[in-house]
């Protein structure tokens, strides 16, 4: 018998050790703060956030970089090429819009070989690579006035034509935000995390031009001179990126490296083990008391990520669905409709800048009401309902032909239109199985992708025959059929999903024990 007096019973009035209780209170209980800020704080998401580990804060700031450079770029991409290409000519739009198709074909390539490998080849590397093609592609640009120059640079490098996101970034950062962050709390960090990138796509918008604006007025630079300075700081702000994702962790890292480092350490293992028995005449003759494991995968196969049966048929409906929402997209991306503003209502760089800064801003401060109204009614119905009414505004802008009616439909627009990118995230996040997720991701983000690389080449057709407004109203409608699928086929499958995924969670729990080390799940742990 054991001479250890027995531990005392725990205090009922002292709250269980749960890691996931402590990653969204604690953090802030310490701070003595009152306790209706600390639950407005919860509200907002902040306490998600604060409590997230280091690597998701470092993703945030990379998004941040990244989409700061994608609305500088936007701002002048169509200007850029239309000087390149001679003026404002019929050839010139339809060039602008094979550029723009070409370079999401290009994307569609890398982004799909990049995700697809990512978590075999490395997550870090993979957004390292990314970051070098992008300073590259920023450093052509800067250096070169050949139109098919930059056509090999924007298909080969990251070049976004719509301000968008483009690469295979978002689809391994979401992955990474997912291993990183307890389920019940991913809605707020994807939530910011979108924050985060519209804002600072908002910020380069109006840094770019008001730049531009001082370049050329003031210092009497020539146009496509300024253009090129803005590409300079693209690709600075490229090799920015590149020092942030050097500084992640091994965390962020997928769980199948260490999955297979362990089956081969066990395999090792055993092989020591029936060495031994065959030496040892003492032992059995039959039966060494070990069991097997299947032979981790080995060359080219151990690069494949593997996709359960049961989510094809769900990656299939939703990149169908996605794939709809993106080519109305790309019909009426931001650099066409800053092109349409300029051009239609005779707008300087400055102002156009400004008014892009306010739209954008607005659309990543709903994102916070976003995340909270998902927590009541669900991803899928906030991502619907607050995504339909911004689509018919959309429609609506170039209708009027009145420049204070087009921008209140812009505003309209934007007020919502962005709500659904937190709550999206989540919602892919707990509908595919965490070993698949970086695959599928990716997987969708190459259909959405190549479905709106088609959008702008008919867009450059439409403007050549004066018929931009086809643009706002085809994406406006093709948008809100999304919603309308999105309702239809997924409005029970996430509840169902959710509940498997507390289920997995719960038994890998209890296989290991309750899965606690030190307070934290294996998830946590990841």
């Amino acid at each position: 018998m054991s001479t250890s007096s027995p531990q005392p019973p725990p205090d009922p009035a002292s709250p269980a050790p749960s890691p996931r209780r402590r990653s969204s209170s604690s953090p802030f209980s310490s701070l003595l703060l009152p306790l209706p800020l600390r639950r407005a704080l919860a509200e907002l998401g902040l306490v998600s956030v604060y409590a997230s580990p280091l690597d998701v804060k470092l993703l945030c700031l990379q998004r941040f970089v990244r989409m700061f450079a994608y609305g500088a770029s936007t701002l002048v991409l169509v200007a850029y090429l239309t000087s390149v290409l001679g003026g404002r000519t019929a050839a010139a739009a339809a060039g602008v819009g094979l550029f723009m198709t070409l370079t999401l074909v290009g994307d569609v390539a890398a982004s799909f070989f990049l995700t697809l490998f990512a978590d075999a080849l490395g997550r870090r590397a993979v957004l390292a690579l990314g970051a070098l093609l992008m300073a590259g592609s920023g450093a052509v640009f800067a250096a070169s006035g050949s139109y098919w120059v930059l056509l090999a640079a924007a298909v080969v490098g990251v070049i976004s034509p719509s301000g968008n996101e483009i690469g295979p970034f978002k689809a391994i950062e979401e992955s990474i935000v997912a291993q990183l962050t307890d389920p019940k709390n991913r809605s707020d960090v994807y939530a910011w995390y979108s924050l985060v990138g519209l804002g600072g796509a908002a910020c380069g918008s109006m840094a770019c031009g008001w730049i531009l604006q001082h370049l050329t007025e003031t210092l009497r630079w020539e146009p496509i001179r300024a253009y090129r300075a803005v590409y300079v700081g693209y690709a600075v702000l490229g090799l920015a990126k590149l020092t942030l994702t050097l500084l992640l962790s091994h965390s962020v890292e997928s769980e199948k490296k260490k999955k297979q480092q362990q089956q081969q350490q066990q395999q090792q293992q055993q092989q020591q083990q029936q060495a031994e028995v065959r030496n040892d005449e003492t032992r059995p003759l039959l039966g060494d008391g070990t069991t097997s494991t299947p032979p981790p995968k080995r060359g080219l196969r151990a690069l494949f990520p593997e996709i359960s049966r049961e989510s094809v048929p769900v990656v299939i409906t939703l990149c169908l669905l996605f794939a709809l929402d993106s080519f109305g997209s790309g019909l009426a991306p931001l650099s066409w409709i800053t092109y349409y503003f300029k051009y239609q209502f005779d707008i300087d760089e400055g102002r156009l800048g400004s008014i892009f800064f306010v739209t954008q801003l607005l659309a990543a401060v709903s994102m916070i009401a976003a995340s909270s109204l998902a927590k009541r009614f669900g991803n899928v119905n906030t991502m619907i309902f607050t995504h339909l009414p911004s689509q018919i505004f959309r429609a609506l802008i170039p209708l009027s032909g009145d420049l204070r009616l087009a921008l209140l439909f812009l505003v309209l627009n934007a007020s919502t239109q962005s709500m659904d990118s937190g709550p999206r995230s989540a919602f892919l996040a707990a509908i595919v199985l965490p070993g698949e997720r970086t695959a599928v991701m990716g997987a969708v983000n190459v259909v959405k992708t190549t479905a709106q690389s088609l959008g702008p080449l008919l867009t450059g057709v439409l403007v050549d025959r004066n018929l931009f407004w086809v643009s706002f109203v085809g994406s406006g409608g093709l948008k809100v059929l999304y919603d309308l699928g999105l309702l239809a086929f997924f409005k029970e499958k996430e509840k169902e999903r959710e509940r498997a995924e507390r289920l997995r969670i719960r038994r890998e729990e209890e296989e290991t024990g309750g899965g606690r080390t030190n307070g934290q799940t294996d998830e946590e742990r990841a």
